[in-house]
């Protein structure tokens, strides 16, 4: 049988008794603690606009019209997944744990296999396709998601 710990001196209830008096929270309080949320709409948007960024770079840098057409395949191989995974879940508000759950499994999965499928026709109708120019372009836009959570953190303490 185990027996809980005696609260601290200051834990003590507003009589001095060993019950530990406990604030109720209002709504606005909670609601207080709970970040804003980003609109995926948003973190699509700022993939596109860092892989046109990587892209505008490599067409400085290269000159070369394969090089930038990697660059775009890498854009879009991260921004139409993007797109879509953040169609199928704001569809519709899903009040199931388990189908929330199930749902982003699946649009994940969806995700995936877009990706798969784009970098599979870009291999096929890019005859001189940069492969290292294509994942430069492909990790910096994925990396807008880090960028976009630290955005959300600084909303929230600022």
């Amino acid at each position: 049988m185990s027996t809980l710990p005696k609260p601290l001196p200051g834990d003590l209830g507003p009589d001095g008794d060993d019950e530990i008096a406990y604030k109720r929270w209002s709504r606005e309080e909670v609601q207080a603690l709970i970040p804003p949320s980003i609109s995926p709409w948003r973190v699509v948007m700022a993939q596109l606009l860092a892989g046109l960024a990587v892209a505008a770079v490599v067409w400085l840098v290269t000159r070369g019209p394969t090089h930038v057409e990697s660059s775009l395949w890498g854009t879009a191989a991260v921004v139409l997944p993007s797109a879509l995974m953040a169609r199928g879940m704001s569809r519709k508000v899903v009040a199931n744990p388990g189908a929330l759950v199930f749902g982003f499994l699946f649009w994940e999965l969806v995700k995936i296999g877009v990706t798969v499928a784009l970098l599979v026709l870009a291999a096929r109708s890019v005859p001189d396709l940069h492969w290292l120019v294509l994942l430069i372009t492909m990790i910096v836009c994925m990396k807008v998601n880090w960028l976009a959570l630290l955005w959300r953190r600084k909303r929230v303490q600022g």
